[in-house]
């Protein structure tokens, strides 16, 4: 935690600040000055319900305050924010950065013109259960690393996201990116990616099912299985992050997915090799402790206590390159099949 908390600014008052944001703003004791958003009396609502004292009337006077900003604002919407925040301010941007690289790219530049300091809100990593993994894996618990895989198996309500009906990509860049983006940091970049992207019979979105492979040479295995459609009830549905060593192995159970938003406790087990497996209490979950981290992190990097941000742009980029690949892996032809 930072030893002297600025005051934050949120810009943007929908779903994601009053379900994570403010909820793990108020738990850290930072205090949150004030909000602004093109809907007043959507920020109004939200302002009363979190005794926030100040509800601004437009950008520019949110952007006269000296804070922290906390821009929880759809990926259009980032780079005209920055343009309007103060040269060298201290900035969270929500996830995604952009919806495409070329976005992301503008992105990075604009905050590198504008010397300011900027994280993007990538979370997951912060959450207890993969500080844990993380953790367990520095600790040399599981040896060298030999399996990574992601298993996404549940029934998602993505009418809870009707701003993504018209984005072209939907999928990896908005929900998978989590993902990626944890397994950089645990074990950096792959080499390549094998990826291919699925819509659904039932869904309006452009995709909501993907199967990638990440190249991390011939030891490590990476591969991520993504289903949003298995609506047959809760027996077999799955959302679990698996990681196998030659000396150990974690199991991370993403328990806000199953039946999201009110989720199920997340859980970490570990296990030497030949067991037994053995259960990692963790204090908080994903939903709402994971955001603080990335805000502590911010504001100790901004005061000098922290000598690396993270989720700074520039390795944010790395994240949004690796998604880039992704969707350019699932355009490309598969090896054909030999014929007689």
């Amino acid at each position: 935690m930072p030893t002297r908390p600025r005051p934050i600014i949120i810009i943007g008052a929908g779903g994601i600040v009053a379900d994570a944001h403010l909820p793990a703003y108020c738990k850290a004791g930072f205090e949150v000055a004030g909000l602004f958003d093109l809907d007043r009396g959507r920020a109004e609502k939200l302002a009363a319900q979190w005794d926030i004292q100040r509800v601004f009337g437009s950008l520019e006077e949110a952007a006269g305050s000296d804070a922290v900003f906390d821009v929880a604002a759809p990926p259009v919407a980032h780079r005209p924010i920055l343009e309007a925040l103060p040269h060298e301010a201290t900035i969270l941007l929500q996830k995604p950065m952009g919806l495409d690289l070329a976005e992301a790219t503008r992105v990075r530049d604009t905050v590198r013109d504008r010397q300011q300091v900027a994280a993007v809100n990538f979370q997951l990593r912060y959450s207890p259960m993969m500080l844990g993994l993380a953790d367990a894996i520095q600790q040399h618990r599981l040896g060298q690393l030999t399996e990574i895989e992601v298993h996404i198996n549940l029934v998602t309500p993505w009418h809870l996201f009707p701003h993504l009906r018209p984005n072209p990509r939907v999928e990896i860049v908005s929900h998978s990116i989590h993902y990626l983006d944890t397994i950089r940091a645990l074990v950096g970049d792959p080499a390549n990616v094998f990826a291919r992207i699925f819509s659904h019979p039932s869904s309006d979105l452009a995709d909501t099912r993907t199967s990638m492979i990440l190249d991390y040479g011939d030891t490590l295995r990476v591969l991520l299985s993504i289903n949003h459609h298995h609506d047959f009830g809760r027996r077999f549905q799955d959302a679990s992050f698996r990681v196998e060593g030659v000396d150990g192995a974690a199991m991370v159970k993403l328990g806000l997915l199953l039946n999201y938003p009110s989720g199920e406790p997340d859980e970490l087990w570990i296990a030497p090799r030949s067991g037994p497996w053995e259960q990692v209490a963790l204090e908080g979950g994903w939903f709402p402790d994971a955001f603080i981290g990335p805000m502590a992190n911010l504001q100790r990097f901004a005061a000098g206590e922290d000598a690396e941000l993270a989720t700074h742009v520039e390795d944010a980029w790395r994240t949004m390159a690796l998604v880039e690949a992704c969707y350019r892996a699932a355009e490309l032809p598969g090896a054909p099949i030999p014929q007689a």
